[in-house]
């Protein structure tokens, strides 16, 4: 199934952030339709840096890259501004569908841009930004792969003028919509009541971000239709980090955490490395005449 179809039907769709290849495995192992390639996540996972711009193309490109020579579940990636103006974004669109994307997330942000739910942000000019989805729209190769239109107006132009920006990416073809950082459940409900009906809505959960997070039952009947959790594997990460690193430190001996850890075999095992194994085998021409 591809991804529009799945974004078809009317049950939400719940794509949880990765940033490499072993969140995309654990993701895919959990059972998850779909995941979601955070520029934000490769920021804090890759380089322990904020969500300020920083990362490259090239860099974002190559963690795809990895992660799909494993993943075989949807991605949905993000390409903060398409790095550049339209013809960039060409060039971005080309380059992160050769490397395995299945959506593309284009947002309206001045450049260098900065994460959603952060202060001080700058957004382009409405008309330049549909333009940036037109040429999104004509670069890529299959009609399979979904442009996601996101806006960052609410926090700079407010809520209103962030819903007419809404209304002329739809106009100019999106696939998928993102009003980020709707600051309440009201406002949230308005946004899918807008659009709901007329094509697939994303809300973005952020732990601690500007806009309530609801389980993804409350969000589908709200309207939408597609549900990331960008941060929250990162965050997640960090925690267990914080504390395994702690106890090391201070027990000299992880013997008291392997309740919180896989051995040796069972971190194999969830790779798939048996298998990696057998299917080498018919490569091994050693003991044949």
């Amino acid at each position: 199934m591809t991804l529009r179809e799945r974004l078809s039907r009317p049950d939400i769709l719940v794509a949880p952030g990765i940033y490499d290849g072993l969140t995309a495995r654990f993701a895919e192992r959990a059972g998850f339709e779909a995941a979601y390639l955070s520029g934000a996540s490769i920021c804090y996972g890759r380089f322990a840096l904020p969500d300020i711009g920083l990362v490259t193309a090239t860099e974002a490109a190559d963690a795809l890259a990895a992660i799909r020579e494993r993943a075989t579940i949807p991605l949905v990636v993000d390409i903060d501004t398409g790095f550049g103006n339209a013809l960039n974004v060409q060039r971005t669109v080309r380059l992160f569908e050769r490397n395995g994307a299945d959506a593309l997330q284009l947002e309206d942000q001045i450049s260098p841009k900065r994460c959603g739910h952060l202060r001080d942000k700058g957004v382009i000019p409405a008309a330049e930004m549909a333009g940036k989805i037109k040429a999104a729209l004509d670069a890529r190769r299959s009609a399979e792969t979904l442009i996601v239109a996101r806006t960052d107006a609410i926090a700079v132009e407010g809520f209103e003028r962030a819903v007419e920006r809404a209304e002329a990416y739809v106009e100019a073809g999106a696939d998928v919509l993102f009003v980020e950082a709707p600051p309440t459940s009201e406002k949230l409900a308005e946004v899918g009541k807008r659009f709901g009906k007329r094509l697939p809505v994303l809300a973005n959960m952020v732990e601690g971000g500007r806009t309530p997070v609801l389980p993804a039952s409350e969000l589908q009947a709200l309207g939408f239709r597609i549900a990331i959790f960008p941060g929250g594997t990162a965050r997640a990460v960090a925690h267990a980090l914080e504390r395994y690193f702690a106890g090391l430190k201070e027990a000299g001996t992880t013997a008291g955490m392997a309740d919180a850890m896989y051995d040796f075999a069972g971190l194999t095992g969830a790779l798939g490395t048996d298998a990696i194994l057998e299917a080498a085998k018919r490569y091994d021409m050693k003991d044949r005449p």
